[in-house]
């Protein structure tokens, strides 16, 4: 094949990978497409020089990560581009390390860590990260699940990608029946032994109750999109009229009394601790049901007028000994573009929209670890629940500030606000991330949002209750509380930091190799330029 036509087809291989990716996360769910795309994106990348590889790789975040953050259009199509176009260069390293790593007789092992080394640097760079697209988050739903509880996010996108990058040695080695069936028992191997991995379901605490009945109150938003930000007052009353209704069915024996009730994030942006109807209004809801609520609040800084914080307040009923706002939780990862401006001396002006947020929204310091109830919550809010560390830092009790310092949470809360993306996708896939962080902690995870999908979900990952979106309604459940730490939890970072090191030593070792070729004048080792269509005896 001319080099033309070879060109032609990794690109049209890439481009490829990157739609059938899209098609693995919600709100398609077509979980085994994934491990598919990145056989074809190896294929693609496989023996191309660095610089090809890297182009390519940008084509494949273009054609995956575009369409799958499409949401980002309710916030305006240039937000949108902007914001893949800052994280796309991850797909470029990622494709011009396959390609390097290719020249190494193990190539196959390269896959797996490149891909978990490029999604770390996403998580975390530039502004703090957005790791959006990973692969583990598209397996929610299928049977690789639960190694997320062996070694979190980082060890299911490994499995997928390895899982790729057998399907495409079967297919480089097509010709050589061993290699290629073993490649396929791999495959089939790694896609059933998740089904192994021991899943809890029941209560397990060192001391106490080992279950509560939690509640859960999605009170609706009267619009949706960016609009609803104008809205306070009415999201406020909708979230203290279900939470009556609540109270009702308990005194009419139709529910359980709950030990607690949880609302979304922005169930009152009306600062409840300067505003006195608000905090009135909350603390009706509160009397009525007679236990606390979470409540999802917007507040000012104290000490900083110039900047709000996006907090998880634990407020009480005026029959406790504490009554009205005690502990809280601030988000120590507020969103770029969304919560606080980078540089917004310098952008403020050439975009309108960005006068709807008129503060900075500051970060916490203190890991979300509250006493609500009987039970001892980690809290997150809305987009928190993407990044690894925040979670593991709850459930292991790491940051914790105050009277609970050191000790870990016993179930999970997520409280969000999808109101501006209501049908676009995002809520889907952010859900499929709780379901996923539910199985890698061992723990019951509580979603509430001001407009869905609100869920219970249960320590295996499967659910006890769902609310849909744009619509209004309460969960409630009897669900464990669990002290038990899964080895995911107890290894900690230390997978994917290897994974990274190992990617690192793996890119190093094929550029010497590649130099040292080249300086004795021997040909580098590397498949021809038809490897997609001719097997590579030598590999």
């Amino acid at each position: 094949m001319n080099p033309r036509s070879q060109m032609m087809l990794r690109v049209s291989g890439t481009i490829a990978s990157g739609i059938l990716l899209v098609l693995a996360f919600p709100p398609h769910d077509l979980f085994w497409c994934a491990p598919v795309a990145v056989a074809v994106a190896t294929l693609s990348w496989h023996g191309a020089s660095t610089r090809a590889g890297f182009l390519l790789g940008i084509l494949f975040g273009f054609s995956f990560f575009l369409p799958h953050i499409t949401w980002m259009r309710v916030v305006g199509d240039d937000a949108w581009v902007m914001l893949s176009c800052l994280f796309i260069p991850a797909f470029g390293l990622l494709g011009a390390g396959i390609a390097i790593t290719s020249r190494l007789r193990f190539w196959v092992l390269a896959v797996p860590l490149l891909w978990v080394s490029t999604e770390a640097l996403r998580s975390r760079f530039p502004f703090d990260g957005f790791p959006w697209g990973r692969l583990a988050f598209s397996q929610s739903e299928s049977p690789l699940a639960p190694y997320a509880a062996i070694g979190g996010a980082p060890l299911v996108t490994a499995v997928v990608a390895t899982m790729g990058a057998l399907l495409a040695l079967a297919w480089v080695m097509r010709r050589q029946p061993r290699i290629c069936v073993a490649s396929l028992i791999g495959v089939a191997l790694l896609s059933t032994a998740g089904g192994l991995v021991p899943l809890p379901t029941a209560g397990s605490t060192v001391g106490g109750a080992d279950s509560v009945t939690a509640a859960v109150v999605q009170g609706g938003v009267p619009g949706v999109g960016l609009d609803f930000l104008g809205q306070r007052e009415a999201v406020l009353e909708n979230h203290v009229k279900e939470t009556l209704v609540l109270a009702a069915d308990v005194r009419g024996g139709k529910v359980a009394q709950p030990d607690f009730v949880i609302w979304p994030e922005n169930s009152t942006d009306i600062d409840p601790l300067m505003d006195a109807q608000a905090g009135a209004l909350i603390q009706r809801a509160v009397d009525a049901i007679g236990v606390p609520i979470l409540v999802g609040a917007v507040v000012n800084v104290p000490s900083d007028p110039s900047h709000v914080w996006n907090a998880g307040i634990v407020w009480m009923p005026t029959a406790s000994a504490t009554p009205g706002p005690t502990t809280f939780y601030v988000k120590q990862h507020p969103v770029p573009f969304g919560e606080y401006i980078p540089m917004r001396s310098l952008l403020a002006h050439l975009n309108d929209r960005l006068a709807r947020i008129p503060r900075d929204f500051a970060a916490g310091e203190s890991t979300g670890v509250l006493q609500l109830g009987p039970a001892r919550i980690g809290d997150l809010i809305c987009f928190e629940v993407a990044y690894d560390g925040l979670g593991q830092a709850a459930v292991l009790g790491q940051g914790v500030q105050g009277p609970l310092a050191g000790r870990g949470a016993r179930l999970m809360t997520i409280q969000t606000n999808n109101a501006t993306y209501a049908h676009t996708g995002q809520p889907e896939q952010q859900l499929a991330m709780s379901r996923l962080r539910a199985v890698e902690h061992g723990r019951t995870v509580l979603i509430a949002s001001t407009s869905g999908i609100s869920a219970i979900i249960e320590p295996d990952g499967s659910f006890a209750g769902v609310l849909g979106e744009v619509g209004a309604g309460y969960l409630e459940a009897k669900v464990p509380l669990r002290d038990e730490l899964t080895l995911s939890d107890r290894l900690g970072p230390w997978p994917e930091r290897l994974a990274v090191l190992a990617a690192v030593g793996m890119v190093l070792a094929a550029a010497v190799f590649n130099r040292r070729e080249r300086r004795v004048g021997s040909p580098v080792r590397t498949p021809s330029a038809d490897s997609i269509q001719e097997p590579v005896s030598d590999q």
